[in-house]
């Protein structure tokens, strides 16, 4: 059952789906990709989804070749194999205004939409984000994941009291424009193969607040809807300026993103828009989850986005 299906209130979420691979992909591929091949391949129309069962090893090839089964919205499992995704690294525009970007795209069921993929400080390399990245891929999406820290993410190793120091360096004009450009490489790249279809947009701790900036400037012009995984840095006055609902996910034990915030942005959005918060969850558990009961909401998270997506940008057109 679709998130559309369900009351206006907020939602507080309990686990009922088990979640038992630990599923990662090590090594990132690095490969130049000409922008016009990106969706060479038909796109053809999907009705179903999937949920990545990963073998514990991963081709090394430029294509990745995965298999899953397959998932009905309805969360009924189908036996039948599910799609492949292939993965690559590409740039962004050109000279001294490109970024790199990581492409992940359906190969068999793709349902013809399109994701921009925004980072937590880790950046669009790290491994959490990649994995996360190339299951929504395998759900029938095309994925970009753009390099909003132009090589210079956060590392896991730096001392703490450093962070407001390398957060500063990272212009927030300028990752405004590296996000518009991803966004316009996209669609641009979709009217070359023929489809006409909007975007949508997922956002993980600082790119979760990032999806209030870009829905807020977009104003519904690219984006059809977004979804909030614990955005931090969030301007709760550029609500009103939303024009398209958005899904927000989090835990009510997360000190960077409260529970009170992310109900008044919602109610400023309105247009459909929904809270699900997760109880005794931190920050990032969603796609870094530390324990087997975090894997367990993990995975009801990531049922619930795949859903709203599916109302939100597969069905709705």
């Amino acid at each position: 059952m679709g998130l559309a299906s369900m009351g206006l209130e907020s939602i507080i979420a309990s686990s009922s789906c088990s979640y038992t691979t630990n599923w990662s992909l090590r090594r990132p591929l690095h490969h130049q990709y000409h922008l016009l091949s990106a969706f060479a391949f038909p796109l053809l129309p999907c009705s179903r989804k999937c949920n990545l069962k990963l073998k514990k090893s991963v081709s090394e090839r430029i294509d990745w070749k995965v298999s899953c089964s397959l998932l009905k919205v309805e969360d009924d499992i189908n036996d039948e194999a599910c799609e492949l995704v292939n993965g690559v690294e590409l740039s962004v525009g050109e000279g001294v205004d490109s970024i790199n970007a990581y492409l992940f795209k359906a190969v068999k069921n793709n349902n013809g939409a399109g994701i921009l993929l925004l980072s937590d400080v880790f950046g669009f390399e790290d491994s959490s984000t990649r994995d996360f990245a190339y299951r929504v891929a395998c759900n029938g999406y095309n994925v970009l994941v753009p390099d909003l820290f132009r090589g210079d993410p956060w590392a896991k190793d730096r001392p703490k009291t450093m962070f407001e120091g390398w957060i500063v360096k990272h212009n927030p004009q300028r990752i405004a424009k590296d996000i518009s450009a991803s966004a316009k490489w996209m669609l641009d790249e979709f009217m070359a193969a023929g489809i006409s279809k909007k975007l949508g947009i997922i956002g993980l701790c600082f790119g979760g607040g990032r999806v209030i900036d870009v829905l807020a400037r977009d104003q519904g012009a690219c984006f059809g809807t977004g979804v909030s995984f614990y955005g931090t840095r969030m301007d709760p006055l550029l609500a009103s300026s939303i024009r398209v609902p958005v899904l927000f996910i989090s835990g009510d034990n997360d000190p960077l993103c409260a529970v009170t915030d992310l109900l008044n942005i919602e109610k400023g959005i309105g247009r459909g828009s929904k809270v699900v918060v997760f109880q005794g969850r931190g920050h990032g558990f969603a796609h870094r989850p530390e324990s087997p009961e975090e894997d367990l909401d993990a995975e009801q998270a990531f049922m619930i986005m795949r859903n709203w997506l599916y109302d939100t940008l597969v069905v709705s057109k």
